[in-house]
């Protein structure tokens, strides 16, 4: 577990202390992977921020609903309202039995966006992805538990983006990965493959979706270094596990 006690801790501005908090509080991640959330957030914390709580099932206002297993619960205010993120996994489970005797492998994850504005509840957004009668290996999960809120464009709204897998293989292969990012409820996606190690001289690929190559350029140019930044820390992991 990476421990906030660290020669780092009294150099991060306070919004990335605070996140980092949150992932510290809620998450178990390689240290590996550590040095890219730093570099993450102390490049979100140049621009507006806002203040993140981290939540619990049992501190979520009952109007917040949601599938699945709870594995992630922030709040924070900004122009739109008290704004709740809540991410949830299924995990891995078995379908109905198939016709020659097997089962496929089934696993759902889901992002919540809920802004309260008085007694008023509102579902601004809401990702859902899946992968069904996976006969493989399946992995359907958030990536290292990264979740980010951002004002990147400082307008008083929030980014608020989340970066996860979805891979149903039978060989170590590149990694299928998405990045979401949604301002409002306009969504933001980046899509495609992450390079392992291991896997020959493939070097992964990603599709920026229109929103992206059309809107602003900070949102852009933010995603891209959080996709090629996660895919150096996956190869480094990758290479790590070969000796």
């Amino acid at each position: 577990m990476f421990s906030l006690q660290s020669k780092f801790a009294n150099r991060l501005p306070r919004a990335v202390f605070s996140l980092l908090a949150i992932i510290q509080n809620g998450y178990r991640i390689q240290k590996q992977f550590i040095g890219f959330l730093i570099l993450a957030l102390i490049s979100a914390s140049s621009y507006g921020q806002f203040e993140i709580t981290s939540l619990k099932a049992s501190t979520l206002p009952k109007s917040i609903k949601y599938k699945g297993h709870l594995v992630h619960a922030v709040k924070w205010h900004d122009s739109l309202g008290i704004n709740y993120e809540v991410a949830s996994e299924t995990g891995i489970y078995n379908d109905d039995k198939e016709s020659d005797g097997s089962y496929g492998l089934s696993a759902s994850l889901y992002v919540y966006h809920y802004v309260v504005n008085n007694d008023s509840t509102k579902l601004l957004w809401k990702i859902y992805d899946f992968t069904k009668d996976c006969g493989f290996d399946l992995t359907v999960a958030f990536y290292r538990n990264l979740f980010i809120v951002t004002d990147l464009d400082s307008n008083g709204i929030a980014e608020a983006w989340v970066m996860y897998q979805n891979n149903c293989t039978s060989d170590i292969s590149p990694v299928d990965a998405k990045i979401i990012m949604y301002e409002g409820n306009k969504k933001y996606a980046i899509r495609g493959a992450l390079s392992v190690a291991n896997y020959g001289n493939y070097k992964g690929h990603y599709a920026l979706d229109n929103n992206f190559k059309n809107g602003n350029p900070l949102f852009r140019q933010y995603a891209i270094r959080l996709w090629k930044s996660a895919e150096q820390w996956l190869e480094k992991s990758e290479r790590k596990n070969l000796h």
